[in-house]
């Protein structure tokens, strides 16, 4: 197996939610790079945009020679296009059933939805190593934000008291965020013995204090109009505080990170979480 993010040949794409910001953000990133070839697309069976040139969703000025029609589902958006990558942006269990069938037909799922359960990240996860097809779920393309973790990771090791405050748009289903969640993951893994209690606290109005995870960190979720993507990892300690913080403001800051997951997915044998691994061996 060759190493993460150094196959040469172009990359065939198909985009699930295409007509979300993220759908349309990636669309305008593949056709602007000729290491990838945007193949087919889909969105909400019977909406208005099926059967319409993905680039006129997209922004992207038509081409006289070929035109992408969006199509209404998965079967119909793969059906003789023979893509290499799904790349998804719609909802949680519709996801996982697109990467189930991804999957099945021998094509790399790279899901970029976020409130997928464990039980479910574990039954692609054995599917993927099963086909030895790769497959990716990805919190957050920014490479900032990927960062952002790594750098709440490490000093995780140093300090015991920290809470989590995570940031997004209205229209965000999940919370906590995946973003998130993959940052109490992190951290969690260093083995810490988070905030131990000083006092018996009482909660005046329930969820004020916000979600605690298993080791003991506390998560707080905002959501506001005008937001697109913010956190901040803050560490108490006697007389300093650490915060690390992330701010998204447009949807460009993740297409690096988009076009980089497309490529490398495709020298993986197995389900991967998060930029992570390929982000940091690409700064070794």
């Amino acid at each position: 197996m060759s190493e993460p993010g150094v196959s040469t040949r172009t990359v065939k794409v198909v985009i699930a939610g295409i007509n979300g910001r993220m759908g349309r953000a990636s669309a305008q990133a593949i056709f602007s790079n000729p290491e990838f070839e945007l193949v087919g697309a889909y969105g909400s069976a019977s909406a208005s945009y099926v059967g319409t040139d993905v680039r006129s969703i997209a922004g992207v000025a038509p081409d006289s020679n070929t035109a992408i029609l969006v199509s209404n589902d998965f079967l119909d958006s793969v059906a003789g296009c023979k893509p290499d990558v799904l790349l998804d942006f719609t909802k949680a269990d519709v996801a996982v059933a697109n990467a189930k069938r991804a999957l099945e037909q021998g094509i790399h799922p790279v899901i970029g939805t976020s409130g997928i359960s464990p039980e479910s990240l574990e039954e692609l996860s054995k599917l993927s190593s099963k086909l030895k097809i790769g497959a990716m779920l990805v919190p957050n393309f920014s490479v900032g934000a990927v960062l952002m973790m790594e750098f709440a990771r490490q000093a995780a090791c140093i300090f015991p008291n920290v809470e989590v405050v995570e940031m997004h748009h209205t229209n965000k289903v999940d919370a906590p965020s995946g973003t998130a969640m993959h940052t109490l993951k992190k951290m969690a893994e260093v083995g810490n013995n988070f905030n131990p209690q000083v006092v018996n606290e009482k909660e005046l109005m329930a969820g004020s204090r916000g979600g605690k995870s298993d080791a003991g960190i506390r998560v707080h979720s905002l959501r506001l109009p005008g937001l697109i993507s913010h956190q901040e990892v803050l560490f108490g300690s006697d007389g300093e505080l650490l915060t690390i913080k992330h701010d998204s403001f447009n949807t460009s800051c993740f297409t690096k990170g988009i076009l980089l997951a497309l490529k490398s997915v495709l020298d993986f044998d197995h389900m991967v979480v998060g930029l992570d691994r390929v982000l940091m061996q690409n700064v070794h």
